[in-house]
């Protein structure tokens, strides 16, 4: 687990793309610039998906790490 604090954290397991994007545009949406969002996701294309979502959006993507099946990302909310 990263030690990075978040300030929302949004859990799209046992979703499949594009869903994990669109909850985590809707809560990004809803953040303040600067504002951290973890995701916790289970599909297997998201770690590329949230890499093209960050290029095409301007928010920055902290981190992306994988444990046991799961993908954690960080994003920072631009």
């Amino acid at each position: 687990m990263s030690g990075t604090a978040f300030d929302v954290e949004l859990d799209v397991r046992q979703l499949a793309c594009p869903l994990p994007i669109l909850r985590a545009k809707k809560s990004l949406s809803m953040m303040s610039a600067g504002q951290v969002l973890r995701i916790v996701a289970t599909d297997r294309g998201a770690p590329k998906d949230f890499v093209d979502f960050c290029k095409k959006t301007g928010n920055e993507l902290l981190s992306s790490t994988e444990a046991g099946g799961e993908f954690i990302f960080l994003i920072r909310r631009r």
